[in-house]
């Protein structure tokens, strides 16, 4: 072979090596310092809990720091679009809300991300089912006489929620949409200061948090009237499922999923996964306690979950005509 050619195939060779290098040595050496996991919402609420708590399980695992970045705004879509514009190294990841991947692209008509094409999608963490709950005040103890006295008195009931389009507003309006009545949303800048004026009598009802809303059904400042998954809750066993209640097919719940920039390296993807789903198991207890339902899935599975919710909740928004500007 003419040397000038050799020299020309060795050089080829060599190239292509140091270009597939960086990815293989990276995935091996993963990690080897802090990583970021970015909360789309501020500090406080159940997504920061969740993250707080995972984050900490997941360094412990890893061996390394996982810091957890608040970066609260437009209903979750700020820290979304930093996430997946973030590098795709496996040092950044996203505490994923339903809210913001699956309702989002359907209440904004612009959104700095998109679900599907810019994450990889590791694992759904745990499903958060809400509670229907009434001031004591209102005169319903159960969910058909909660209907019966809102179509008896159209746009005299009123639900809080944690912000316009976030789940436990779409819970009202799905509600709405199943039951045929026109109860009023009133909108807060959080789940906290909702729960406030449902426990101080300022609205009628509200579709909440089950975990955070126990203490107030346990010292009876909060009735509950059904749950919003499709079997009961083992945390109010004694409470029936809404859709059992008067609403059949009526089910809701929020979900949180943990995922990567796309084009994370496979093997680091798999590596968050597996160690998800090894210490999901040693929490159940406590998470349960605190209202969110573990589950732990494939990759594949959380993606197919995305698509579907998305295209669940387009017929919905649509539907209501629920918009965010």
């Amino acid at each position: 072979m003419n040397p000038c050619r050799r020299a020309a195939l060795l050089l080829a060779c060599a190239a292509g090596l140091a270009s597939a290098l960086p990815i293989t040595a990276q995935a091996d050496a993963w990690p080897d310092k802090p990583i970021r996991l970015i909360v789309p919402f501020p500090p406080g609420g159940a997504t920061d809990i969740l993250a707080r708590q995972i984050g900490q399980k997941l360094g412990e695992r890893l061996k390394v720091q996982v810091v957890v970045d608040n970066r609260g705004g437009a209903g979750g879509n700020i820290g979304t679009g930093m996430a997946a514009k973030a590098p795709a190294d496996g040092y950044t990841l996203l505490l994923a809300p339903g809210s913001t991947l699956a309702i989002n692209p359907s209440l904004y008509s612009e959104l700095p991300f998109d679900p599907v094409k810019d994450f990889e999608p590791i694992s759904q963490l745990v499903v958060v089912p809400y509670v229907l709950v009434v001031h004591p005040s209102v005169p319903v103890r159960s969910v058909r006489e909660l209907i019966a006295l809102a179509k008896a008195k159209p746009g005299s009931l009123t639900y809080a929620s944690s912000g316009s389009g976030q789940a436990t507003h779409l819970a009202g309006v799905l509600f709405n949409q199943q039951a045929g009545t026109s109860m009023l949303h009133v909108p807060y800048k959080g789940a906290g200061p909702a729960s406030a004026d449902l426990v101080g009598g300022q609205v009628s009802m509200m579709f909440a948090n089950m975990g955070s809303m126990l203490p107030f059904i346990k010292s009876g400042k909060a009735i509950p009237l059904g749950t919003t998954t499709a079997q009961r809750s083992p945390l109010l066993p004694e409470v029936p499922t809404v859709a059992e209640s008067g609403v059949p097919g009526y089910e809701i719940s929020e979900w949180f999923g943990i995922a990567a920039p796309a084009g994370t390296p496979r093997a680091i993807a798999d590596r968050v996964h597996d160690e998800l789903v090894g210490i999901l198991p040693g929490m159940s207890k406590d998470l349960l306690a605190q209202g969110f339902s573990p589950v732990g899935s494939t990759p594949e599975a959380f993606a197919r979950l995305i698509r579907d919710d998305i295209a669940r909740w387009s017929v919905i928004i649509k539907e209501a005509d629920v918009r965010i500007n």
